[in-house]
């Protein structure tokens, strides 16, 4: 990136005014805002260097940046309007939902999965690095330079031994970084959340259990230690690698910590707000959420590993196929914990072998899309998938191509899905072939990438699917294309929810087919010889010439017709949405540019979609952000539907109301469908009349 989208990502999202909290993972930045209808999405999406937003309930909003995100985060905190802004007093915020009334149905369901995400992204980097040092020693164990180094009844040499630690020091205290990051999510210190589950891991707690009156019992046909502490029995387990028992003790700290916050006087917050909040919280963690939360985990592994092992097969095709829908609801952080259970308990993981068919699926999905933008010579997708793809194929992380790529374009989550079976068909049956009871497995938590092949067993197998997934999903992906291929359908979807995609018009494909009618204007195309190949003989110009005709729209507003590019928004501005041109209207009234039907009429009165009789799909844009006036100042005309001709009004507007209001008047006129023709140019700019010539449109024969 030339330079940070820093102040343009908070323009669009509201302004700093708007931004109630910020933070970051490894690929997204994080608003909590005041005002989510604030944001006007497709200008975020439109900035260079962003890959991708993601509206959510509860006024949080989320940019995919990648890789660079760190960089762009410090640079919105260091922008000097950042610093001025002052945040509301707990009293206003409250006034302020409560004004505004229920929002979103859902939005706990965005709380729970913010908390588990949140809970593991600060330390992604760390697991990352493991996951290396665990494929480092995995590679050296299969060359045979080690032994089998994840078996601790395996003595290695001191220098290996010191290797191993490593990727040890992370995963042994897993659960203080997740106390630590649960604790701070929920507005609890989160020194205090890591030394309530410190306690637990002391050398000293596992040692209770070599204790006189520690006796061994059997609890849900497990064998567990218990010993009396005051009377009251408790349990001793070994917490290394465990994460549903911080993120249990994080989820009853933070209320506790709040409340002790609003009864204790300010003065003397500092001394007993953590005491109190350890006094309750380290008998409770290490009598009862501690165990809780290492039988509930045990749970969830347990059903999972009933169905490999009732069907490896079926496991290997289910996983790579509820993945892609997993992820971008949060759903796979429980199913990471649970693998590092596995890991711990049985000495193997049996979920991560399946899960890379997914993941090099989408990769395949991300390359086929890079290949097809290196081919349309399209400079922002080809930033966007080149480190989306940089981002999986050397770090395992699929964000930043799901949010970046796949979930803007519904044509590529069904031929990602097609790549996913492929590899799992081949894990599956591969594993019924080499008779393994398991399927692929992998003896440490790696993030499925690939420099982490080889901690795969067996890697033949594993390789080949994962190859395969990656393949079938690009092929199909540059084959078959991955842009929409309707789009007045999908205007007319952007404008009822009131933004328009950040992404180019698709492929040329009617939404209907039009009965009867005439072109507005029919006539041999004589100048279109300048947009020939410049390669091709004259008499292949003159039948390419033959081939044209000139079909023109007209204009739908009276007004001055000036260039795209002095629209203030820059996904019309930059021709996403496709060419055309703009008004900027005198009068009140927008007519219909030609004969045809009505695709979309926003009862807001602010865009209309039409399929015209000549082969033009238009879209027309009345004002800028005017869907914010919801209806007023507009008075509809037609509906969805509706036939009209040349002059026929679609909308009468206001012009003072939209003025007060601060909105520009100025209306784009966009062809979505310019693929369909060879060459879309105005026929002047400049003064113009309702039912002038607007656009001269060179047809493919």
């Amino acid at each position: 990136m030339a330079s940070s989208p820093a102040a343009d990502i908070i323009d669009a999202v509201g302004g700093p005014q708007n931004v109630a909290s910020l933070t970051h993972c490894a690929t997204r930045l994080r608003f909590q805002l005041r005002d989510g209808e604030k944001v006007d999405r497709s200008t975020v999406e439109a900035i260079p260097g962003v890959m991708g937003a993601v509206p959510q309930a509860g006024d949080r909003f989320q940019v995919v940046i990648g890789g660079g995100v760190q960089t762009v985060y410090n640079d919105i905190m260091a922008l000097p309007q950042m610093a001025d802004v002052e945040a509301p007093s707990d009293a206003d915020v409250k006034a302020a939902q409560r004004a505004r009334g229920p929002r979103g149905n859902v939005a706990w369901l965005d709380s729970l999965f913010e908390f588990l995400s949140d809970s593991f992204r600060p330390i992604l980097g760390a697991l990352l690095g493991a996951s290396l040092f665990i494929t480092f020693m995995a590679l050296m164990s299969t060359l045979g330079v080690i032994g089998n180094w994840a078996d601790p009844r395996t003595e290695l040499p001191p220098s290996w031994q010191f290797v191993n630690l490593m990727w040890q020091c992370v995963f042994v205290f897993l659960p203080l970084m997740v106390a630590y990051n649960a604790a701070n999510k929920l507005g609890a210190d989160p020194w205090v959340g890591f030394a309530i589950m410190a306690v637990v891991m002391l050398p000293g707690f596992t040692n209770l259990a070599n204790q006189d009156g520690a006796q061994q019992v059997a609890f849900a046909g497990t064998d567990i230690t218990t010993i009396p502490i005051f009377g009251i029995p408790l349990t001793i387990f070994n917490y290394s690698s465990q994460v549903f028992p911080p993120l249990l003790m994080a989820a009853v700290l933070g209320p506790l910590y709040k409340g002790l916050k609003r009864i204790i006087p300010d003065n003397l917050q500092l001394i007993f707000v953590p005491f109190l909040s350890m006094l309750v919280m380290i008998p409770l963690t290490a009598f009862l959420l501690g165990p809780i939360g290492v039988y509930a985990g045990a749970a969830l592994a347990d059903l999972l590993s009933s169905i490999n092992a009732f069907s490896p097969f079926i496991f290997a095709i289910i996983i790579p196929l509820a993945y892609p829908f997993m992820v971008p609801l949060g759903l796979h952080w429980p199913i990471n914990a649970i693998m590092l259970l596995n890991i711990q308990n049985l000495g193997y993981d049996f979920i991560q072998g399946p899960m890379g068919a997914w993941n090099f699926a989408c990769f395949g999905a991300t390359a086929g899309v890079l290949l097809l933008a290196w081919r349309e010579k399209d400079k922002q997708m080809k930033q966007t998938a080149t480190g989306a793809l940089a981002a999986g194929l050397l770090g395992g992380i699929s964000e930043p191509s799901l949010y970046g790529i796949h979930l803007r374009y519904k044509r590529i989550y069904p031929r990602m899905l097609v790549g996913c079976l492929t590899g799992g068909l081949i894990i599956g049956i591969g594993s019924m072939v080499l008779g393994l009871e398991n399927g692929v497995t992998t003896k440490a938590f790696v993030f499925t990438s690939l420099l982490t092949i080889p901690a795969f067993d067996p890697i033949g197998l594993y390789a080949i699917a994962v190859l395969a997934a990656f393949a079938v999903s690009m092929f199909l992906i540059v084959v078959g294309g991955y842009k929409d291929k309707e789009p007045v359908a999908a205007a007319d979807a952007a404008i009822s929810s009131g933004a328009m995609p950040g992404a180019g018009a698709g492929t040329a494909e009617s939404v209907s087919d039009v009965a009867g009618g005439t072109a507005l204007a029919t006539a041999p195309a004589a100048t279109a010889t300048a947009t020939a190949p410049a390669e091709k003989s004259a008499a292949a110009q003159a039948e390419h010439v033959a081939e044209l005709t000139l079909v023109q729209i007209m204009s739908p507003l009276d007004g001055t017709a000036v260039a795209l590019s002095e629209v203030p928004d820059p996904v019309f501005a930059g021709g996403v949405m496709g060419p055309g041109v703009a008004i900027e209207p005198t009068g009140d009234t927008v007519s219909a540019p030609g004969a045809g039907v009505v695709v979309a009429a926003q009862p807001t009165g602010h865009a209309f979609g039409l399929q015209l009789d000549n082969g033009a799909e238009i879209l027309i844009h009345v004002g800028i952000d005017t869907v914010n006036l919801k209806g007023e100042g507009f008075d509809v005309k037609v509906s969805g539907g509706d036939r009209v001709e040349v002059g026929d009004p679609l909308v009468v507007f206001d012009r003072a109301v939209i003025e007060k209001a601060g909105y520009p008047l100025i209306t784009p006129v966009i062809v979505l469908n310019a693929d369909a023709f060879e060459t879309v140019d105005p026929v002047e700019l400049g003064a113009v009349t309702a039912g002038s010539p607007l656009l001269d449109l060179q047809k493919k024969g």
